[in-house]
């Protein structure tokens, strides 16, 4: 608390909380904002960064798409102990295939050979090896090249002081609604407070919203003590809340954990199954057409057929959507018998409804990753994180402006304040640049040099590096205009180095309908606009002249007598 807190009021307290809660770890929330924004759309930069998948056009029916995707798998891997589709979808153009052998687990998320098709022709296509946008959003929430453990606390308490920062900041600005309809152009200090005031108020319950629940997908490893007391760990914790929404509200499967290892036991006592023997594949049409017409809109994501063609064969649909947001990680689902094509799904399992903590929970963090949202929804969600990210820098460019007339009127800048400038001038602008050396890497390493995934994340903090150089060696002025220009000249050409370099070229990708693509590249050329336009608004800025210090009224009167 500062000295002379006690003569202040609660709201030039707050004010005080505010500005130093949003400066000491400004700069970090800066980068956590900026690569959670891009991260709702990781899948879409995962498909930009490997050109070689954007010839896969998918065809409009989902029965052609499987039956391509089946045909493969007869040919290829006939004996296999279980294939998994997952069909092409909004945000993904190809068919994605895992091939597992006899005895692995169907369901497990690991293992299996991995093959990725051409969604219309069935063509194995081979990709470049790259992060994609899982990186940026691996970044968001654990940096990199630190111990994950470390991180993730650091990231927990820079979000905690954004959550103060963001209560201390409507508190503190008592107008801050009716001065959300103000801004006043070219007034210095007023503008920027405008500024940053407008883009707090127009997206705060999304700020609201994205740093409560970052802090609750963070709370296992924040506050662990209540969890640790029932279970071994979080995934125990969480498989036990998903397997509680999934159980039929029937007192048969409800009657606990006695039970449970009742039939555990039983069923290790029970005779293993006759081996299998061979048996035609039933047709998955009829299979695939029951399935949307119970579903509707929401399509199927993904075909799970355990022991194909086999006498045991099981085929099991997967909704491409969840169930709603308060069941996180539970997607509608039906079970076929692989000979027959008879519907096998449990007609008497229910969706149990969660507890009151556990669906506050899930509605949070399911908006927080944007799991499952739809395309609108998406973009909502990007535009207030952009928003977001723009109030961020404006409060840290405010810091700057309101201390720039005390600077300029003691003939120098203090070292605090020159390490704002700089670190302001590498973050706010550094870091997109350093987005786009990623993804220029990802265009101009070669496909064959070892570890080049590796080589694409040392360009992004390489260049991100350099930009923070450049900031401490140039005129604060001449820093901020050259990166701007040199921003807006990257993204720019960006779209244009896409199809240059084996991508689908934006005329084409828009004609197919592959907006997963197209979207990225529109997403570069709006950001080469904003930074020109920002690079216009600084060098038309000519900067305010430093206002004299009034002279106390005592000294006022003496004059005047």
């Amino acid at each position: 608390m500062r000295p002379d807190a006690k003569a202040e009021g609660p709201r030039q307290s707050m004010s005080w909380l505010h500005t130093w809660a949003s400066l000491i770890l400004g700069w970090l929330l800066y980068a956590i904002f900026l690569t959670g924004t891009l991260s709702f759309f990781q899948n879409e930069i995962t498909v930009w960064m490997k050109p070689e998948l954007h010839q896969s056009v998918p065809q409009a029916s989902q029965i052609q798409q499987t039956q391509v995707a089946l045909n493969y798998l007869q040919q290829n891997h006939p004996n296999a102990g279980s294939w998994s589709i997952l069909l092409p979808d909004a945000r993904q153009n190809t068919t994605q295939l895992t091939i597992r052998e006899q005895g692995e687990d169907p369901r497990s998320r690991r293992g299996g050979k991995r093959i990725t098709i051409d969604s219309a022709t069935g063509e194995v296509l081979e990709a470049r090896d790259t992060r994609g946008g899982g990186f940026l959003y691996r970044f968001h929430f654990e940096l990199y090249g630190m111990p994950r453990l470390w991180t993730r606390w650091l990231v927990g308490i820079a979000t905690l002081f954004m959550l103060v920062a963001i209560i201390s900041g409507v508190i503190t600005h008592k107008k801050i609604f009716k001065d959300f309809f103000t801004f006043r152009s070219g007034k210095g200090q007023r503008s920027w407070l405008d500024a940053h005031n407008a883009t707090a108020v127009f997206a705060l319950p999304f700020h609201i919203m994205i740093t409560f629940s970052g802090l609750l997908l963070l709370m296992f490893m924040l506050m662990p003590w209540g969890v640790e007391q029932i279970y071994e760990n979080r995934g125990q914790f969480l498989q036990e809340q998903s397997r509680a929404l999934t159980q039929g509200s029937s007192k048969e499967n409800g009657k606990g954990n006695n039970n449970a290892a009742g039939s555990a036991q039983n069923g290790a006592e029970r005779q293993q199954p006759p081996e299998a023997q061979a048996a035609p594949l039933a047709d998955l049409s009829p299979m695939l057409v029951n399935a949307q017409l119970e579903w509707k809109n929401n399509p199927i994501g993904s075909i799970t057929i355990i022991a194909p063609n086999t006498d045991q064969a099981k085929v099991e649909l997967r909704a491409l959507y969840g169930e709603s947001v308060a069941h996180r990680n539970v997607y509608p689902s039906l079970q076929y018998d692989g000979v027959t094509g008879k519907n096998i799904s449990d007609e008497h399992a229910g969706l149990k409804n969660p507890s009151i903590p556990m669906g506050i929970y899930n509605v949070f963090t399911s908006l927080h990753e944007a799991q499952g949202a739809a395309t609108a929804l998406r973009w909502l969600l990007f535009l207030s994180g952009i928003v977001g990210t723009m109030m961020v820098a404006t409060g840290l460019i405010l810091w700057c402006v309101k201390r720039a007339p005390q600077q300029q009127k003691q003939g120098y800048k203090s070292f605090g304040y020159r390490t704002v400038e700089v670190l302001n001038v590498a973050a706010i602008i550094g870091l997109p640049i350093a987005c786009a050396a990623y993804f220029y890497a990802n265009r101009f390493i070669s496909v064959n040099l070892e570890n080049r995934l590796e080589w694409e994340i040392r360009c992004f903090f390489i260049v991100w590096l350099l930009t923070l150089v450049y900031a401490l060696l140039r005129i604060h002025r001449q820093a901020w205009l050259e990166l701007l220009a040199l921003a807006a000249a990257a993204f720019a050409l960006l779209p244009i180095i896409n199809f240059m370099t084996g991508g689908q070229a934006l005329w084409n990708s828009i004609a197919h309908g592959q907006w997963m693509i197209a979207s990225v590249d529109l997403a570069m050329w709006v950001f080469a606009v904003l930074f020109a336009y920002s690079f216009y608004k600084v060098k038309k800025h000519k900067g305010l002249p430093v206002k004299k210090a009034r002279a106390p009224k005592t000294a006022a009167k003496e004059a005047d007598a």
